[in-house]
């Protein structure tokens, strides 16, 4: 006997009653694990699914009805982590979480355990805590184990600050020397921390940093403007992304006296454009003056839309002395900001101060402002030099050019030609080739002095004063373990224009040396005309990693406004061009 059908009542079926004015009938089939429903006309399913089915049978899906997934193959949907809506993390969050929780997975893995199989650690590292607390001046995760390593915090103190919840205001033992002008550094290669799992490396820094690529920020990238090319990050949208970047250009108050900002902004922007970046805007900045400070406020503010800032750069660049300003300057009317001003990060002149992200509630509308771990470049002079000689590197008032040939320094009548200049221990020059017009002006740190030998007894000289009257490195002990001047490139310069310098020679990480082909206290015209386009050889020796730069010259001091020409720009280069503001 055939059974009868049943109706779908409303409370034993999605399909509601209210939805449809008629009824449906189930069949019930002897066996009761197979269901069937009548196939229905196709006008009336296009319908319900355009107005009621597709919401209705997402409820079905998530229901744990084993013999209604395997009936209909609905796919299993993954529940969302960490919340959703306006209870999910920002990116910034994620970002920070992620480098909290590697750092633990470092710290708090034993040996052992990490020559396992990698599926194994993985699933232990996932297990860490991801928001382990971090010293807010350098943003090292706190430990009690390693006294002499960063992110260390007395025991009590540890216990106490968690029993009231203050573990963010806390600020590690690295930290507060660093602040009292002790130079201790733990970054690979600079003399530091020497073993333990936070030894850090510019690789792993650049690990850390990657992750940008993959969020939506507003970028904020930092270049010395005393050391131009060598702080300059390259291949920076590997970090970045297709995130907007604005160019803050730091320590103009160093530049010489009488120089025109105008003429450096604009240098600024052609040197940035040669590098092929979609920058939004440049800005010449001092830290210490707060000199353009404001203009980088006002263009955060109108480019941030809610997004996560970043602040990014090499080390020892000045990222932590620019937020140190720029929370200043938001606190006039930002009372978020001003009382960020409480925990903000520790400055130093040491490279490496900032060994991790430090997430900084900043903005009254929303986002974050993070400051990065700085990108360790080799290739600088303070990759080098031993930790006790990294102040000597760094200038402290404003740059003054050093000229040879000078009235207290005079040469023969061909000029520098066979003679070498050591720049402290750090650089020599041989010069091969010059007029007798030729004159180097060099701008760096006045603890660097100059000194001036014939080419044919340089090798001797610099054995005998290494360490002593050439510094850095200071000392006979440092200089016995000193690598000396293994790189030696020859640069062959042109120059077409007797009114300006034929180039910059930048030494990555110091300074630079502008290369002036007639010195116009010595040349005459007759002899200039005679001269234009003969070729300058020169000689550079530097420390093996580092890098010497050759590029056009920056216009520096009062008579660099005087020779430095703008380029004439079509309406096309115009629009695409950065502007630039101080």
């Amino acid at each position: 006997m055939a059974p009868k059908p049943l109706p779908i009542s409303s409370s034993s079926s999605p399909l509601s009653t209210s939805l449809f004015p008629f009824r449906h009938h189930l069949v019930v089939n002897p066996n009761p694990s197979l269901l069937k429903f009548p196939p229905p006309k196709p006008t009336f399913f296009v319908t319900i699914c355009k107005f009621g089915m597709e919401s209705q049978f997402q409820t079905r899906r998530q229901e744990p009805n084993p013999s209604s997934s395997q009936m209909h193959n609905y796919p299993d949907t993954e529940p969302e982590p960490h919340g959703s809506g306006a209870a999910a993390p920002t990116r910034g969050e994620r970002f920070l979480e992620r480098h909290q929780s590697l750092s633990a997975s470092t710290m708090l893995l034993p040996e052992s355990k990490k020559k396992k199989k990698k599926k194994k650690d993985k699933d232990k590292v996932s297990k860490v805590s991801s928001v382990l607390p971090s010293c807010y001046g350098c943003g090292a995760p706190l430990q009690t184990s390693e006294t002499d390593a960063p992110g260390y915090v007395d025991p009590d103190t540890y216990e106490l600050k968690k029993k009231h919840r203050q573990l963010r205001t806390v600020l590690c033992g690295r930290c507060r020397l660093l602040s009292h002008g002790h130079m201790i550094t733990a970054v690979g290669g600079n003399g530091g921390y020497s073993g333990g799992e936070q030894f850090i490396s510019a690789e792993e820094l650049r690990e850390k940093l990657s992750h940008l690529r993959n969020e939506k920020a507003l970028i904020i990238k930092l270049v010395d403007i005393a050391d131009f090319n060598g702080s300059f990050v390259a291949r920076v949208r590997d970090l970045t992304g297709a995130n907007p970047i604005i160019l803050v250009v730091t320590k103009v108050d160093l530049l010489p006296k009488g120089t025109d900002l105008n003429c450096v902004g604009d240098w600024v922007v052609e040197a940035t454009v040669k590098k092929k970046l979609n920058v939004l805007s440049v800005h010449l900045t001092s830290s210490k003056s707060l000199v353009g400070i404001a203009g980088v406020v006002s263009e955060i503010q109108k480019e941030k839309k809610g997004r996560d800032v970043y602040i990014l750069g090499s080390a020892n660049v000045g990222k932590s002395a620019f937020i140190n300003a720029l929370l200043r300057m938001l606190s006039y009317k930002d009372p978020v900001a001003a009382a960020a001003r409480k925990y903000k990060p520790i400055q130093s002149a040491v490279p490496g101060t900032t060994l991790g992200p430090i997430q900084i509630d900043a903005f009254l509308g929303g986002g974050k402002l993070y400051d990065t771990p700085g990108v360790h470049l080799h290739h600088r002079q303070a990759a080098v030099v031993h930790a006790e000689d990294l102040p000597s590197l760094a200038p402290q008032s404003q740059l003054r050019g050093q000229t040879l040939p000078s009235i207290s320094n005079p040469v023969g009548s061909n000029g520098l030609n066979g003679f070498s200049i050591f720049w402290g221990g750090l650089v020599r020059i041989d010069v091969i080739k010059v007029l007798p017009e030729t004159c180097l002006t060099f701008y760096g740190p006045k603890a660097l002095k100059l000194h001036i030998v014939a080419t044919e007894e340089a090798d001797e000289f610099y054995r005998k004063e290494v360490g002593g009257l050439l510094i850095p490195p200071s000392g006979k002990q440092k200089a016995n373990d000193w690598m000396g001047l293994e790189t030696r490139r020859e640069l062959e310069i042109e120059h077409e224009d007797v009114n300006r310098p034929a180039c910059d020679v930048a030494i990555s990480g110091l300074g630079w040396i502008s290369v002036e082909p007639f010195n116009k206290s010595i040349s005459t015209a007759d002899k200039v005309v005679e001269k234009i386009g003969e070729q300058l050889v020169l000689a550079v020796h530097v420390p093996k990693p580092v890098e010497i730069f050759v590029r056009s010259p920056i216009p520096v001091g009062k008579a660099g406004a005087g020779w430095y020409e703008f380029r004439e720009l079509t309406e096309k280069e115009e629009g695409l061009r950065p502007k630039w503001y101080f």
